[in-house]
């Protein structure tokens, strides 16, 4: 609802027509850091929404926003003091920027359409695989909503918005069977366990559990991939979430793990709460903000962006101050694609920018492109990488 409502000010605010107090509520939004991302991409579309999937580039969005704040007093990339509206040669340079921009953007629409526009691919989607424990799998996409298996005192029900939800129904038998929950490549979904914990399982993952949730007196998942958690507080069934190589410890609280094979390390990140990191000899305990970072054993803890690490959960691609080749396996695995470098693009590269998760991926390759950081080239599931 925040975003919606700041979509309405700034339009107001671009039309002239925001009152005082309509103003007022838009510097709140303004000054507060959470909104940042979503100010500059609303600002570039203002301009740009009549463009089907062109996006202004970092630095015609930054001209845009300089028109609106005032430059004289940068803080954290913000600029704190407003100009109540354009002055008369702000709003000039304005249309001569955006002439510009429309004079190229015509020039190289064919060009751009060769490179993607015939092999475009749409983004991923609700998606996922349930495999019970007597070995049968619903393909959920396909499934009907409603009760869709019943096992050992356990129902399982899709509902109308994608969800599955767990709820016990009887006497729960055997604890020891186990459910699988996994995505492919271009899928995610949402779990509601037994105990009314939250998962939000992200693409090429899968997690493992009881359907009773009961593992010898503690509740225990086991995760491939990534997935973001909001854990129901029981102080007398520790909540453990197993990856390859550590323990997740925690009683109730919101985090994020990414445990994918071809990342560097575990990356275990907390938003609220507290967790325990096992792993080998190592222990850790987060704070809120912090991300322990796990390579063979050997764990690390540092502060981080965490909208950077929440991004995917939030339908977004944050790509800000990131390494770019993270940022293309963010990419790889929602669209489904193979990355192929050239040996110009070097490994300490650090991507920019912020776009949603729903776009097809021309528009999100030629974002990515505008900045002037590398070329694509598509081909069949092949994206092919050179500055």
């Amino acid at each position: 609802m925040n975003k919606i409502r700041l979509r309405e000010l700034l339009k107001l605010y671009l039309d002239d027509s925001a009152s005082d107090l309509e103003q007022s509520e838009l510097w709140d939004y303004v000054n507060n850091p959470f909104y940042d991302a979503e100010i500059k991409n609303l600002i570039g579309q203002a301009f740009d929404q009549q463009i089907e999937g062109k996006e202004l580039t970092e630095s015609e969005q930054r001209i845009f926003l300089e028109f609106i704040y005032a430059k004289d007093k940068p803080v954290t990339g913000r600029f704190i003091k407003l100009w109540p509206r354009m002055t008369g040669i702000a709003a000039a340079i304005a249309l001569m920027v955006l002439s510009l921009y429309f004079f190229n953007y015509k020039n190289n629409k064919h060009a751009q359409n060769d490179v993607f526009a015939a092999q475009d691919r749409n983004p991923g989607s609700l998606g996922a695989t349930l495999t019970l424990a007597n070995g049968k799998k619903i393909k959920l996409s396909d499934a009907a909503n409603g009760e869709i298996a019943k096992e050992a005192g356990i129902s399982v029900t899709k509902t109308a918005d994608g969800q599955l939800i767990y709820g016990i129904k009887g006497t729960i038998g055997n604890p020891d069977q186990i459910n699988t929950l996994t995505t492919a490549k271009g899928e995610t979904y949402i779990l509601t366990l037994p105990d009314k914990s939250k998962v939000w399982l992200n693409a090429a993952s899968s997690l493992t559990y009881s359907p009773s949730l009961n593992d010898h007196g503690m509740r225990r998942v086991k995760l491939e991939g990534e997935a973001y958690f909001e854990i129901f507080k029981d102080k007398a069934h520790p909540f453990i979430v197993q990856t390859a190589n550590q323990e997740i410890e925690v009683l109730g609280t919101h985090f994020n793990v990414n445990s994918y094979k071809d990342e560097p390390g575990i990356a275990t990140t907390l938003l609220e709460g507290s967790v325990k990191v096992k792993a080998g000899g190592s222990l850790k305990i987060l704070k809120p903000g912090e991300q322990a970072i796990n390579k063979s054993g050997a764990v690390e803890v540092r502060k981080v962006d965490l909208d950077d690490v929440v991004d995917w959960k939030n339908g977004d691609f944050y790509l800000n101050h990131i390494d770019f080749k993270i940022a293309m396996r963010k990419i790889a695995r929602w669209y489904d694609m193979e990355i192929i470098y050239d040996e110009t693009v070097p490994d300490n590269m650090e991507s920019g920018g912020w776009i949603s998760r729903d776009k097809p991926l021309s528009t999100v390759l030629r974002s990515i492109e505008a900045s002037g950081l590398v070329k694509f080239k598509v081909e069949g599931r092949k994206i092919y990488v050179r500055q």
